[in-house]
């Protein structure tokens, strides 16, 4: 079992998430940064799709009760045991707790998410095939809260595997792919602008400030279908791109799709964003 000491502002229980459920108004939630998660599990031996905790620019605390291979990745962040600091040779943190261990996660220097992989993953029951949280529609396990408990699982014996973290810190370039609603808006504000992560951002969607995009279609829509990293633009022309915990439906015009939503997980608010368009 973990025990859970310090919860900080927001961890949560996440794995790949949980798909096709979406006919039924079940987003499809999971990590927000999928390669750390991917990453921090090889580390351990575990599958991909094990569970882990991510964690919220200011980290956690647990207390481990047996001895356990645990791994750290994402956002960059001192990490301390028993009150001394792992060392991270390499940009990413793989290391072993003794029984009765206390794993500290630290406020993050760089980037927003960490993501803590324990071998065996966290066992908690899943909900539709996942152990993610849905911060939406509150699927899934409760957020940790400080003197929380959460079983681990049995480790697969697998060896770990070693790899390169991704650099975090650089603006991010968003591929988008404009459609089905681009002909509402003069896109080329989209492309000719500096957007910035706005502080009221969170795991359903990154919203961003800058050139209010301009309709040129004043027309109303009905609720339509939305997918990961749709880029939907309410009445203040203020793009937002849904993220893992996003609704299914949405009643704003959507002006295009990103592609790869991971950058964004590491995004501070006030970090600039860039769009470049795909074929």
């Amino acid at each position: 079992m973990i025990t859970v000491l310090r919860a900080g502002p927001l961890t949560t229980v996440q794995d790949l998430g949980r798909p096709g459920y979406a006919h039924l108004g079940v987003p499809r939630s999971g990590a927000l940064d999928e390669p750390a998660l991917r990453l921090a599990n090889r580390f351990v031996g575990n599958p991909d799709d094990a569970a882990v905790l991510e964690t919220t620019l200011l980290g956690c605390a647990l207390r481990f009760a047996e001895a356990a291979l645990v791994a750290v990745t994402g956002a960059v962040a001192q990490v301390d045991v028993n009150g001394r600091p792992v060392e991270r040779p390499h940009g990413h943190q793989l290391f072993e707790v003794p029984a009765g261990g206390v794993v500290d996660i630290g406020r993050a220097s760089r980037g927003v998410r960490s993501y803590l992989a324990v071998a065996g993953g966290i066992a908690v029951e899943p909900v539709l095939g996942s152990r993610s949280t849905d911060t939406l529609s509150g699927l899934g396990p409760a957020p940790l809260t400080d003197g929380a408990t959460l079983p681990v699982g049995v480790p697969t014996g697998a060896a770990p595997l070693i790899g390169e973290p991704a650099r975090i810190g650089a603006e991010p370039v968003l591929g988008i792919r404009l459609g089905p609603r681009d002909d509402w808006f003069a896109v080329h504000r989209l492309f000719g602008s500096a957007y910035r992560i706005s502080p009221l951002s969170n795991r359903v969607g990154a919203r961003l400030a800058g050139d209010a995009l301009t309709r040129t279609n004043v027309g109303e829509l009905p609720s339509e279908g939305v997918v990961l990293g749709a880029v939907q633009v309410p009445a203040d022309g203020q793009p937002i791109i849904f993220l893992a915990d996003h609704p299914t439906t949405g009643g704003y015009p959507v002006i295009g799709v990103v592609d790869d939503v991971a950058p964004l997980a590491q995004a501070r608010p006030g970090t600039t964003v860039r769009f470049r368009e795909l074929d």
